[in-house]
């Protein structure tokens, strides 16, 4: 689950990390007032949704050269002119694609003067299973361009979980950022602060981008992206009242209150199959014919009659899906439970697509006995490279 920048940066402070005032405002005329509650004389007019980019994006419609979605101003009137601009409007960053997402907040922050921008993130490293430090000089810039181009400036490293966090894992994040003295003991009490908060809140990925070094020579968290362990929420009911919806596929909101493991994708054939390995190879054999999954969707396991319904209605409710592909083993989950949930599902919503089903496994022939006899325009398959060709074949042809 991600947060936005304001959400982010509270979470923050909980544990006394450094960071900007600031007030975030859901309506235009709310910003002269936050604005006046900071104090000025600088403020900056960020964007948040969650995506990076921000401060280069455009919003739809805006004049060749307009201004981003992070906007630095000494004018209260200009604040709250740029809070009309923004709110409301649809950004489009590198990251968002061309359909961008649309602003429904901002975040008005007190300005900081910037001797130097660095980078800092945490997040979970697979291979070693700990959590790891990524720390550049080069802040403010895509860190992936630093990792191609300049890589040598990129310092990784993992804290051991039987230890925690050491003192000597501060001073390399000093010393990575060129700080001595005073601002070395800050840099050590900020790699402290925020191994807390990470395994505190169970966070998966926490970036700040940048960390800058102010003018009065102290650490500051300038900007900061957090995303969380979705299986863990359940400890952090403080974290899920965070939650913003609107930045969510409603496809995907919706397969989270069955528990259904479901990520859309950009393609055209709709995908319900039942285990993460055989959803891969699914989207793989997909690929492989010549066209693009609509989705990954795992029904999982034990699969109820209503969970497999409420799967179908949610892939058909995608109007980019020309076909759909039921891919199931029947292991624990059974082969007659997914036809009746199949057969539930198109009698509720109608089926105008090609609809290709593979069963195999445990009740596999009353599964295609419940298929055969329920008069629905289905296509079978023997095998799962069958099912791919035939559903690719009826997705061209119509």
């Amino acid at each position: 689950m991600n947060i936005h920048e304001y959400q982010a940066k509270a979470v923050l402070k909980e544990f006394g990390l450094p960071v900007s005032k600031g007030v975030a405002i859901f309506k235009p005329e709310e910003a002269e007032a936050a604005a006046k509650e900071l104090g000025g004389p600088v403020w900056v007019v960020k964007s948040q949704i969650h995506a990076g980019g921000r401060g280069k994006g455009t919003f739809k419609g805006a004049p060749a050269g307009a201004k981003g979605g992070v906007r630095v101003t000494k004018s209260l009137d200009e604040v709250k002119q740029f809070a009309g601009e923004m709110l409301g409007q649809t950004l489009v960053t590198i990251q968002t694609g061309e359909a961008g997402k649309q602003v429904n907040r901002l975040y008005i922050e007190e300005g900081a003067q910037i001797e130097a921008e660095f980078y800092l993130s945490m997040l979970v490293d697979r291979e070693t299973g700990r959590v790891a430090y990524v720390v550049s000089t080069e802040g403010g810039m895509d860190i992936e361009t630093v990792a191609h181009d300049t890589p040598e400036k990129i310092v990784t490293f993992s804290v051991d979980p039987a230890t925690g966090v050491m003192p000597h894992h501060g001073r390399l994040v000093a010393k990575t950022l060129g700080l001595s003295g005073a601002q070395a003991k800050e840099a050590g009490d900020l790699t402290t602060k925020l191994y807390a908060a990470f395994t505190a809140k169970d966070m998966s990925m926490l970036e700040i981008n940048p960390l800058v070094l102010t003018g009065d020579g102290h650490l500051k968290c300038l900007d900061a992206k957090i995303s969380f362990d979705s299986n863990a929420l359940y400890r952090h009911p403080d974290i899920v009242a965070l939650r913003d919806e609107t930045e969510e596929d409603a496809k995907e909101i919706e397969a989270s209150k069955y528990d259904l493991a479901y990520i859309a994708l950009d393609g055209t054939i709709g995908c319900m199959v039942n285990g993460a390995g055989l959803a891969m190879a699914t989207l793989d054999i997909i690929k492989l014919y010549g066209e693009e999954p609509a989705n990954f969707l795992d029904v999982g396991g034990g699969a109820s009659e209503e969970k497999v319904t409420a799967a179908f209605k949610i892939i058909t409710a995608d109007p980019q899906v020309k076909g759909i592909l039921v891919n199931i083993f029947g292991g624990i989950m059974k082969c007659d439970v997914i036809a009746n949930g199949v057969i539930a599902a198109v009698k509720a919503v109608g089926l105008q697509v090609p609809l290709v089903v593979r069963l195999e496994g445990t009740n596999v022939e009353k599964g295609k006995e419940i298929i055969r006899n329920s008069g629905l325009n289905v296509i079978p398959a023997d095998d799962l490279d069958d099912a791919a060709q035939k559903i690719v074949a009826a997705v061209k042809k119509g």
